[in-house]
């Protein structure tokens, strides 16, 4: 089955919103079976939203569309399928009623523009949006398939998962491609290169490497008639790669760095507390990006100056003597979060992070610290001197240490 994803709105095209609704699209097709061959990003022009849907139905089997689903005059997507189908849309007063419902739960009357959401071509049904007001639609014709989804991911992806992707497993009977990503992070891409070597340069299962910003990710494809056959395919591959990078790795397939320190935090029944001085709150950011991380976070600091160091339990002597920008800091912080926020676990990030360099130190040097409960981690290191890559790079790194920890010390206490 050949696919195409429409990915469409004009502020993607003027630079306003970054498209990651097709890459992550795109990524759950080989596992269904299905074969992206093209992406396109369009504006919010009917004629041109026309004449993409109409070349799609000529050569692709399923188009994926996601954005101009919404209420205003230039969200496009119903108008363009319907036209491109030479169907008529009319109002469905089901929907009318739900949309006015949900409004009303909100404590207002729903706009009069919000009704263009309850039109329907009698090729479509609609396809329910729990988290917002646009509906999708799923559409037939002629034997091809369109699939509108709102554009906000929030919304897009519990629609992929509770009714996209159900409807389409059960109609693909194909060739199906199953991956698996393990995620490294200690090791160089060479030296993970030299360890595993035997395993690159074969076409099914296909093995991968790739840098990233939490470290080095290892990505395993294999395809087969079935996905069970797909997934036996991997796992020598898998314990292979384990049994060599044991130590190295920290997650799994999209698990990211919060998500691994949190549930090994929640499994071992331990707290956390954080204190940083050069990400911005950037590592606090990531772990309450997490549902549930009240449960094992006490909380954070985000230290600016010698003064907020200081006023929470950093000694003065150890800032006197080494400086903000220093290991020892690092681990006077650590311990100090720990302390002061009664925690099992203390983590602190010190750095540079510019514009200028600080205590004769480069832009992007920065020490990572962690008091365990019996134990602690230490690590130095520098980053390209980019604001957003310093503060990422650093609160990742401070996690996926954070973990390993945490798992070690539980394989002592058990």
């Amino acid at each position: 089955m050949k696919a195409e994803i429409l990915s469409i709105g004009t502020e993607l095209l003027m630079g306003e919103l970054t498209d990651t609704n097709a890459s992550w699209i795109a990524g759950q097709l080989p596992a269904l079976g299905i074969r992206l061959q093209w992406v396109s990003i369009l504006g919010d022009d009917l004629e041109q939203l026309t004449e993409a849907f109409s070349r799609g139905l000529q050569r692709s089997d399923v188009i994926f569309t996601t954005g101009g689903l919404g209420p205003t005059q230039d969200d496009l997507t119903r108008e363009a399928v319907a036209a491109a189908l030479g169907e008529t849309p009319t109002v469905q007063q089901e929907v009318v009623e739900n949309l006015e419902r949900y409004f009303a739960g909100r404590g207002i009357a729903m706009p009069s523009h919000n009704i263009k959401q309850a039109h329907l071509i009698p090729s479509a049904t609609f396809v329910q949006n729990r988290n917002g007001t646009a509906p999708g639609w799923w559409v037939e014709s002629a034997g091809r398939i369109i699939v509108c989804m709102p554009g906000p991911p929030g919304e897009m992806q519990p629609i992929w998962h509770e009714e996209v992707a159900p409807r389409l497993r059960d109609m693909v009977d194909e060739e199906v491609t199953v991956t698996r990503n393990i995620k490294t992070l200690g090791m160089s891409e060479a030296a993970i290169d030299e360890e595993i070597a035997e395993f690159f340069g074969h076409e099914n299962p296909y093995l991968g490497i790739y840098s990233k910003a939490d470290g080095i990710h290892l990505r395993v494809i294999a395809r087969a008639k079935d996905e069970e056959t797909a997934r036996q395919m991997i796992v020598p591959v898998e314990a292979a790669i384990t049994d060599r990078l044991g130590p190295y790795i920290w997650g799994y397939d999209a698990e990211t760095p919060e998500e691994a320190a949190g549930q090994a935090l929640s499994e071992a029944g331990l707290t956390l507390a954080t204190m940083e001085s050069c990400s911005g709150g950037f590592l606090a950011n990531s772990i309450t990006d997490i549902a549930g991380s009240h449960r094992y976070y006490r909380g954070g600091i985000v230290a600016t100056s010698t003064r907020m160091l200081l006023a929470n339990g950093v000694p003065a002597h150890v800032l006197e003597e080494h400086g903000v920008v220093s290991q020892e800091t690092a681990t006077a912080m650590a311990q100090a979060a720990k302390e002061c926020l009664d925690a099992d676990y203390g983590v602190a990030i010190t750095g540079v992070l510019g514009p200028d360099p600080q205590e004769d130190q480069p832009v992007g040097q920065v020490y990572i610290a962690i008091a365990g409960r019996e134990s602690a981690a230490q690590l130095q290191f520098r980053t390209p001197p980019r604001r957003i890559v310093i503060k990422r790079r650093v609160a990742n790194t401070a996690l996926t240490e954070l973990r390993k920890l945490v798992v070690a010390e539980k394989g002592r206490y058990e």
